[in-house]
């Protein structure tokens, strides 16, 4: 681990920041080379430098690098968001997540009643009901993604759905309720 390039003989970014000789034990130059600076200088303004030197010491060299690039995006949000950081974005991403679970569920509701509307149509006696390609190809989506998510279980989709409710004519919807829990337990 060379902290700097012997050739060029510059200082890494912290040593350079700091404005101190850069050694080869550098605990600072193979996660801050000198044409990172902006990076460092961000850490260094949320942490410091002597709790960022501790932080990298108190870790085994193999972990020093994924922790290096956590802490530098947490300064860079931290410097955006001074309030929350990184916690800000991910609160904002976990409403649009349970926003679009709503919506899913809204849209598996929709696309169930009109399976149910056309099943029972055929069953009395009404032969022109026929399933729409774009209601076969919104069913085959929702089955894709059911899988995709472990059979729905922590999707927000149906528990079970017959087997062969995109096949065509004879396709109808199985009754074991919407989710496993209820609603409420979903969107508790």
């Amino acid at each position: 681990m060379v902290a700097r390039d012997p050739a060029l003989g510059s200082p890494c970014a912290g040593c350079k920041f700091l404005r101190r000789k850069c050694q080869t034990s550098c605990v600072f130059a193979p996660y801050f080379p000198a044409n990172q600076a902006q990076k460092f200088v961000d850490v260094h303004r949320v942490f410091g430098a002597s709790n960022l030197t501790k932080i990298l010491n108190d870790l085994h060299p193999s972990q020093r690098e994924d922790a290096t690039k956590s802490l530098v995006y947490e300064a860079q949000m931290r410097i955006q968001e001074p309030v929350y950081g990184c916690v800000g974005v991910i609160l904002v991403l976990e409403d649009q997540l349970q926003r679009l679970k709503f919506q899913l569920l809204s849209a598996w509701e929709e696309l169930t009643r009109l399976l149910e509307f056309a099943a029972g149509m055929r069953r009395i006696g009404v032969e022109e009901v026929v399933f729409p390609d774009w209601l076969q190809e919104q069913q085959r989506m929702m089955m894709t993604v059911m899988m995709m998510n472990g059979g729905g279980n922590d999707s927000g989709l149906p528990a079970s759905v017959d087997a062969g409710a995109g096949a065509g004519a004879d396709a109808g919807v199985g009754d074991n309720g919407w989710l496993p829990g209820g609603v409420e337990d979903y969107f508790a």
